[in-house]
């Protein structure tokens, strides 16, 4: 902990912790902790950081011991210089006595299976014989069933506290998804950690970026970030429960309610705005979305309900079952391909083709890379018909309907070198910023399961 020279001026304490997720410069006593800190970092010059793409986010965190006495911490993201333990920072929030009874060995058993992995290769590429690949293509899916099991293995031994005094494991915050690879590694939930367990009164958190930009060069050194959504999305809400802390950022006062196309006893059918989350996430369950804004007039609603779960970039159409049976029997068309979910899109520069199926399994969407988000050997079905609507200039305008329903599928196939290779138009994370994204969920037909009418919803994007 560095304590700052004098108690800080009333007016400089929050009086309540800011959220993290706030977009923006932090107030003035977290960004004179920050000022300390880069102050260092110049004085230490970490070589390392220096490296392309090898800058890293850093953070600190003001506190007050019970005294009253006020400080701050620091932290960094993941590792510095090959070090979890560096000196002057919190430390990882592994349990360290836990890891070394499995890592060290099952590292080294992945470095074994590498080291057969490059021989069986090069063997191969010399003579491709059949039992060569087949001897070739076993090894890699141990080596990466292997690789699975010791990071979920890594997952249990991340404890992860909150205010109330209570902790949870990465893995149980995550379940029943696996973790993100490095969830509870970034400088907050370090900084948090450490001072729920040393009984400090957190009131001011910043983050930055120092050092050679990202290789994607979309961070500054020196520049203020809020936290991550893939990894701290999850794990920040649960730490913060029990703390008076200033609410997340919502779109509501900017984002018109969803609206509600057609109601009954078994089904909703409702056109999402883009900006909102059709569900909250696990553990916000009151953070703004489609879901939470119907809730009060379907009580009884939930997100196993929604059939098309949107991500919050995406606007348009989505159908939400009252039942289980209606639940069941809507899924039950769409998986034989009686109803039709259509989207449509702009995308980055020429399609080639008028029309076409895209057939890309797809695995760990939630937070990979987009070519980690395609697996042939492990990933699930995932397939999406398109055709092309329109030619423009430098952009294509592209239908789709998703034969398969999984978390960016027709993003990821948009994008993906194997599927269109060509990003969406405003798809920050497989392509490049814009406006907005520009997929809409434009049509909606299917039977309805009790009544038997045919039931067609349309509500054309407006870009």
């Amino acid at each position: 902990m560095t304590f700052f020279d004098g108690p800080p001026s009333a007016g400089d304490v929050p009086p309540r912790l800011a959220s993290p997720f706030a977009p923006g410069p932090p107030g003035p006593l977290a960004r004179k902790a920050a000022e300390a800190l880069q102050q260092r970092l110049r004085r230490e010059r970490w070589e390392a950081l220096e490296q392309p793409g090898g800058g890293k986010m850093f953070g600190v965190l003001v506190v007050a011991e019970p005294g009253g006495r006020v400080g701050f911490l620091s932290a960094f993201s993941g590792m510095l210089g090959g070090a979890w333990n560096v000196e002057g920072f919190v430390p990882p929030l592994f349990d360290p006595v836990a890891r070394e009874a499995f890592w060290p060995a099952g590292e080294a058993e992945l470095a074994a299976l590498g080291q057969r992995h490059a021989t069986l290769l090069r063997d191969a590429q010399m003579e491709p014989t059949e039992g060569r690949l087949a001897a070739l293509a076993e090894l890699e899916h141990q080596r990466a069933e292997r690789s699975r099991a010791l990071w979920r293995q890594m997952a249990l031994s991340y404890v992860i506290p909150n205010a109330r005094g209570e902790s949870q494991t990465v893995a149980v915050l995550f379940a029943p998804r696996p973790p993100p690879g490095g969830a509870g590694d970034c400088a907050a939930p370090k900084l948090l950690a450490h001072a729920f367990r040393h009984h400090l009164k957190p009131l001011a958190l910043a983050e930055f970026w120092w050092g050679a930009p990202p290789l994607d060069g979309r961070r500054e050194s020196g520049a203020y970030y809020p936290a991550c959504d893939s990894k701290c999305g999850v794990v920040l809400p649960y730490m913060l429960q029990g703390m008076a802390v200033e609410p997340a950022p919502r779109m509501a006062a900017i984002i018109e309610d969803p609206r509600i196309l057609h109601e009954d006893p078994w089904l909703l059918v409702v056109d999402k705005p883009v900006g909102l989350p059709t569900v909250p996430e696990r553990h916000a369950p009151a953070r703004d979305s489609v879901l939470v804004r119907l809730q009060p007039r379907f009580p009884t609603l939930s997100g196993a309900d929604v059939l098309q779960d949107l991500e919050r970039e995406v606007s348009g159409l989505l159908v939400m079952a009252r039942d289980e049976v209606t639940r069941a029997a809507l899924l039950r068309q769409f998986a034989r391909r009686e109803a039709e979910h259509r989207q449509v899109s702009w995308v980055e520069g020429a399609v080639m083709g008028e029309s076409g199926l895209i057939e890309l399994p797809l695995r760990g969407t939630s937070h990979a890379p987009l070519e980690d988000c395609v697996d042939r050997v492990h990933g699930k079905r995932a397939v999406s018909a398109w055709k092309v609507l329109e030619r423009g200039e430098g952009r294509t305008r592209v239908a789709w309907v998703p034969v398969t329903r999984h978390p960016f599928q027709t993003r990821i196939h948009a994008a993906h070198h194997l599927g269109l290779g060509t990003p969406i138009v405003g798809d920050a994370r497989f392509g490049r910023e814009d406006t907005r994204l520009m997929l809409h969920s434009e049509a909606l037909v299917f039977t309805h399961p009790h009544t038997g009418q045919r039931l067609d919803f349309t509500v054309p994007a407006f870009f």
